[in-house]
């Protein structure tokens, strides 16, 4: 019998620079932050965040994303490599994608641009480890597929 899911319930990326990635999810995303172990933590408090793994984990709908530290110095991510192909995120409307690209252009993040698939727009773009990262919003009901 196939196992019942019904969506995911987070994901995690392994970063090279902590602090650096945390920037870029805080600029780029602007998530709540649901787990993260604060500096002045006692060891009860670190023992009991111990999940977070020195990262940090933000609240997307119901639920998580997290980014922690552990990629050893230099490393780059490939999605050519048995693993990770990139992570997607949604997002309400074609609208949303045009005022992310000011968003990133704003951040000096480069992207791929909006492209038409039929049924969704996507925006993809990389973090600081090269992490392939995408937008998708679904096309108005009454929107033609673009040429």
């Amino acid at each position: 019998m196939p196992i019942p899911t019904t969506s995911y319930a987070h994901v995690r990326l392994t970063v090279t620079d902590m602090k650096r990635s945390r920037a870029f999810y805080d600029e780029v995303f602007g998530l709540p932050v649901a787990f993260e172990v604060p500096e002045d933590a006692d060891e009860a408090t670190r023992e009991q965040l111990a999940f977070v793994f020195d990262g940090v984990i933000y609240a997307i709908g119901d639920s998580h994303f997290g980014v922690r530290p552990g990629a050893p110095p230099g490393d780059r991510f490939d999605e050519n490599r048995v693993g990770l192909d990139h992570v997607s995120f949604a997002v309400g409307s074609l609208a949303d994608l045009e005022n992310t690209v000011r968003v990133l252009e704003g951040l000096g993040v480069s992207h791929a641009g909006i492209k038409d698939f039929g049924p969704v727009h996507l925006l993809g773009f990389r973090d600081p480890d090269n992490i392939a990262l995408e937008l998708s919003a679904p096309r108005a009901a009454d929107a033609p597929p673009s040429s």
